[in-house]
């Protein structure tokens, strides 16, 4: 009999995942925004939407002593992240809520960073995996917005704290309007280039709380070579727990 699960590493074997073998799968996204968020040993940290614990596993990865609290909609998946959280010697808090809810967000516990690989549609058809589905669009009556998911992770976050959210490109606009209206600005916008000369695909924007000044673009990260393996940039990040140049 097919386990419901399996059970994988990231970051060069530095972190055990256990993730359900159909659904919600942790994927490039969750290692890439782990690697941009600028927090330093001992801070608090906030991950809405943490599925099964991915992003917050590969950021503890790679700085010491973070006090990490993390919400997840899901109860499954609330479950098996702290089963991560246990399996890799994090004492992390995960709890079940929904970004909607502001009421859970202001009695959290102030934190230095926030970050969330939100849902990336606003609309279309979901994939056929109803969780899946869940988490890469937000098609149904009421479903959070990117405003909801920037104004839940604001709402705790210290000021001049970071707020991190990685995206489609095609989501950037929508995204840079929601941390503006969650009072978060001076924003950074690091994109993930396929291949050198192609068009990004992905972005992490990182707004300060109470930021001001104009938007910034980095240089970005090319994944991949020629010959299609990772760029030695890109196998630092993904293998070696570097930190992405922000």
């Amino acid at each position: 009999m097919t386990e419901a699960w399996t059970e994988d590493r990231l970051l060069g074997g530095r972190v055990a995942l256990r993730q359900p073998r159909v659904g919600l799968r942790a994927g490039l996204d969750a290692v890439l925004l782990a690697a941009g968020i600028p927090a330093r040993p001992d801070q608090a940290v906030l991950e809405a939407g943490c599925g099964s614990g991915a992003a917050f596993l590969c950021l503890a990865a790679r700085v010491p002593g973070l006090r990490i609290t993390a919400i997840e909609r899901d109860p499954a998946l609330a479950t098996l992240a702290r089963t991560n959280a246990a399996a890799n010697g994090l004492a992390a808090e995960v709890l079940e809520g929904d970004v909607r809810d502001l009421a859970l967000a202001r009695r959290l516990p102030p934190c230095d960073q926030a970050f969330a690989n939100p849902p990336f549609w606003a609309t279309g058809t979901a994939p056929p995996a109803a969780q899946r589905g869940t988490m890469t669009h937000a098609a149904e009556a009421g479903a959070a917005t990117l405003a909801d998911w920037a104004c839940f992770l604001a709402a705790s976050l210290v000021r001049r704290g970071t707020l991190g959210l990685i995206l489609p490109t095609a989501r950037l606009e929508a995204g840079m309007a929601a941390l503006a209206a969650a009072g978060c600005g001076g924003t950074l916008l690091l994109p993930f280039w396929p291949r050198e000369g192609q068009a990004a695909k992905r972005v992490l924007l990182l707004a300060r709380r109470g930021g001001r000044g104009p938007a910034r673009i980095t240089p970005g990260l090319v994944l991949h070579g020629p010959e299609g393996g990772f760029t030695p940039a890109a196998e630092a990040v993904l293998r070696e727990a570097a930190p992405l140049p922000v």
